[in-house]
């Protein structure tokens, strides 16, 4: 079927009117028309948080009846029903995305908040730099009324404790924050996840917790989830005490998901060799753990006849994996990402079991919708889109492979199957670094070059090696055995950090780039979508989709100004294309996203650099910064300096509010009091005329964004913006 040429459809398809071309061509491609379900109600999700505002809630009943109204129209006319399904998912994405903003409400704060007394229960404990970060079900916060206090609240405390446990209840003073806003115009929306999780603050303690009598009246789904986060601290400890060093750090993350303990250097080697996947637990990790339980109770099955004979062993054993399956799921703590991969991992069991084929583009697209379904925030992570990709490009690419795939592979001998197992395992690194690369791109701005030949020898070492060590290690623990298992895991964990420093040194382990423009990674990701799911020669069309989104790269210009919200960090880019800093000595966190973003490594501060080599001249008042002959950018970091800016420069950006100063002459200015309302700015000084966008502005209104009208300790003046 898919040696048919592309001449003979063409030759057909150019006698049809357009709709007939299009209705022809889709009854070519047979039931595959079915895998585009989950695309659309995908944009619907995508189309909900592009909106500038939220819909009223008033909309849900109205659009439900629509939705129903367009399903019973397209059943009554075949003629439509393709057309009518695919505008029916998209509302259904646009409900499924509303009904579950209001459903996960819960209070965030809108102001940071002084030492305040707070008291919950701890539900998770992790150790970050040595010291230990709780998540908080806060049940009184000093100084708040009920319905304002937040639900789950993050906290670092002043040193490690190693007493605290998940399930008891705490109080301690804390300095409380809202969740932070993104760094700089269009990037990571910390905020937005948070809303989803109910995390409604961040900070740090300022005193040690003191730990208090547990709390009654919890309900189960609560209990539950403690007991869960206490066994999963408990077993990392029996980990650790077992595999110390950096080796017990990445078990522990294997074996619960805890990824906290592992130091920066170890994370940074996996991250610029490519590894970084296998630390993140993900359908690698669940699939091994189901496929290895799955073939060693079929093995140990198979050896008794009686049972081999009579039953059938091959659906005991699926459903055997997926209960170990669905264990490690609560053991890693079930978050989106992990629920995701058991829902693939789950419904490939449940194919076995009902005499269906394991893996397929119809499975994963039913995985998509369900996950999209229940989870429709989802589609904006990372690890969505990135999972979704690798399997849907493995399994696109396998299944044409399968189509050409000679007869006689069984009958080949063992050097020759080994060398084909591995052309697979390169293959399919290959696929899956092709297919996660404008994500990559997109969410990290860094390609790592050499991942294939990590991944070719990291992949069958987990395989066949680390994680059944892992498994052989927590079915002989409650028999305090462990410790045999844990080495062995252990050398192989030493083995893959070998391999991860040795190709992260590498000259050239990793291409910076700077940030893919969001209508890039859409054209890539369509493009890349067209060509696996269709069978027919029109599917190399998608071929364009990626091109033009590496093409996006080139084609979107970075800012030439970029300000923190806070007016704490400045970002000029040179005439040499780098991003200089107004200081490398605060706020460390907000420059490194700003570096990763601009494609650079490595930072620059105008203040210590040669600055006629910037076009930048400052004093104690400000800066002059010339960006093109006769064209001036006045940064103006005290009062003093804004009478003389006002008309000597054509953009002017103010750390101190104008208070009504009349500036005539600056076509652009941006003062303190817009930097407190409207966050980050980026600014493009290239052009005839300058141009703004803001954090605000991109983020719209939209419940997970802070007003800043609400918050107490607004700068003082207004704003000069024409």
């Amino acid at each position: 079927m898919a040696e048919v040429a592309a001449g003979p459809i063409l030759t057909r398809l150019q006698g049809l009117r357009p709709r007939r071309r299009l209705a022809s061509a889709l009854a070519d491609e047979g039931a595959r028309a079915s895998l585009w379900l989950p695309v659309c109600l995908g944009l619907g999700i995508a189309g909900y948080f592009a909106l500038p505002q939220e819909p009223p809630p008033w909309l849900l009943l109205p659009l439900g009846a629509g939705l129903l109204a367009l399903l019973w129209l397209g059943w009554l006319r075949p003629g439509l029903r393709a057309a009518v399904l695919a505008l029916g998912l998209l509302g259904l994405g646009l409900f499924v995305a509303m009904l579950r903003t209001l459903a996960v409400a819960a209070p965030v704060l809108t102001e940071e908040l002084g030492p305040r007394w707070v008291s919950g229960q701890v539900a998770e404990v992790e150790i970050v730099d040595s010291r230990p970060r709780l998540l908080l079900r806060t049940s009184q916060i000093s100084g708040l009324p009920a319905e304002a206090t937040p639900d789950l609240v993050r906290l670092r405390l002043l040193r490690p404790w190693p007493g605290l446990r998940a399930g008891d209840s705490v109080a301690l003073k804390a300095v409380l924050r809202p969740p932070p806003e993104p760094a700089a115009p269009g990037a990571f929306d910390f905020a937005r996840r948070a809303y989803f999780q109910r995390l409604g603050a961040v900070g740090y303690a300022v005193t040690a917790p003191r730990i208090e009598e547990g709390a009654d009246g919890e309900d189960g789904a609560r209990r539950w989830r403690v007991a869960w986060a206490a066994l999963r601290q408990a077993l990392g400890e029996r980990i650790t005490a077992a595999l110390d060093g950096v080796p017990g750090a990445v078990a522990v993350a294997l074996i619960t998901g805890d990824r906290s303990a592992i130091p920066d250097a170890a994370l940074e080697d996996m991250r610029m060799s490519g590894l970084a996947h296998l630390l993140a637990i993900s359908g690698l990790h669940l699939g091994l753990v189901a496929g290895l339980v799955f073939f060693a109770v079929r093995t140990g099955l198979a050896l008794i006849p009686a049972l081999a004979l009579r039953f059938p062993i091959k659906k005991w054993a699926a459903v055997l994996a997926a209960a170990a399956a669905l264990v490690y799921l609560f053991l890693v703590g079930a978050t989106i990402p992990t629920q995701r991969a058991y829902v693939m991992v789950g419904l490939a069991l449940l194919a076995i079991v009902l005499d269906r084929q394991p893996i397929s583009l119809r499975l994963l697209a039913a995985a998509a919708m369900l996950i999209l379904i229940l989870s429709p925030e989802s589609l904006l992570s990372a690890s969505f889109q990135m999972s979704f990709a690798a399997v849907t490009g493995l399994v696109a690419g396998y299944e044409w492979l399968s189509q050409r795939r000679q007869p006689g592979f069984q009958d080949r001998g063992l050097l020759a199957r080994l060398g084909l197992y591995l052309g697979f395992l390169m293959l399919s690194s290959v696929i899956a670094n092709l297919a996660t690369a404008p994500f990559a791109i997109f969410h990290f701005n860094r390609l790592a070059v050499f991942g294939l030949f990590a991944n070719l020898v990291a992949i069958p070492l987990t395989a066949f090696w680390i994680m059944p060590a892992a498994l052989i290690a927590m079915l002989l623990l409650p028999f305090g055995l462990e410790a045999w298992p844990l080495a062995a895991m252990g050398m192989g964990i030493e083995f893959l950090l070998a391999v991860a420093g040795e190709i992260a040194a590498w000259q050239g382990a990793v291409i910076p780039i700077r940030t893919m423009p969001l209508w890039g990674l859409a054209a890539a990701t369509l493009g890349g979508l067209w060509l696996c799911l269709w069978e027919r020669p029109w599917r190399l069309l998608g071929l364009a989709g990626p091109l033009l989104g590496a093409a996006s790269i080139a084609l979107a210009s970075p800012p030439d100004l970029l300000v923190s919200g806070d007016g704490n960090l400045l970002a000029l880019r040179a005439r040499d294309g780098a991003l200089v800093f107004s200081s490398l000595r605060r706020d460390r966190y907000r420059r490194d996203i700003w570096l990763r973003r601009s494609g650079s490594t490595t930072a620059r501060a105008w203040d210590r650099d040669g600055q006629a080599e910037h076009g930048l001249r400052c004093d104690a008042l400000g800066c002059i910064f010339e960006f093109a002959p006769g064209r001036r950018l006045g940064l103006a970091l005290t009062g003093e300096a804004l009478e003389e800016d006002c008309r000597a420069v054509e953009v002017l950006v103010s750390l101190e509010p104008l208070r009504g100063l009349d500036c005539p002459t600056p076509s652009l200015v941006i003062d303190r009091f817009d930097l407190w309302r409207n966050g980050a700015h980026a600014v493009w000084l290239s052009g005839r005329a300058s141009r703004v966008t803001t954090v605000r502005a991109q983020r719209g209104e939209r419940p997970w964004v802070r007003r800043p009208e609400a918050s107490a300790g607004s700068p003082s003046g207004g704003q000069a913006q024409r």
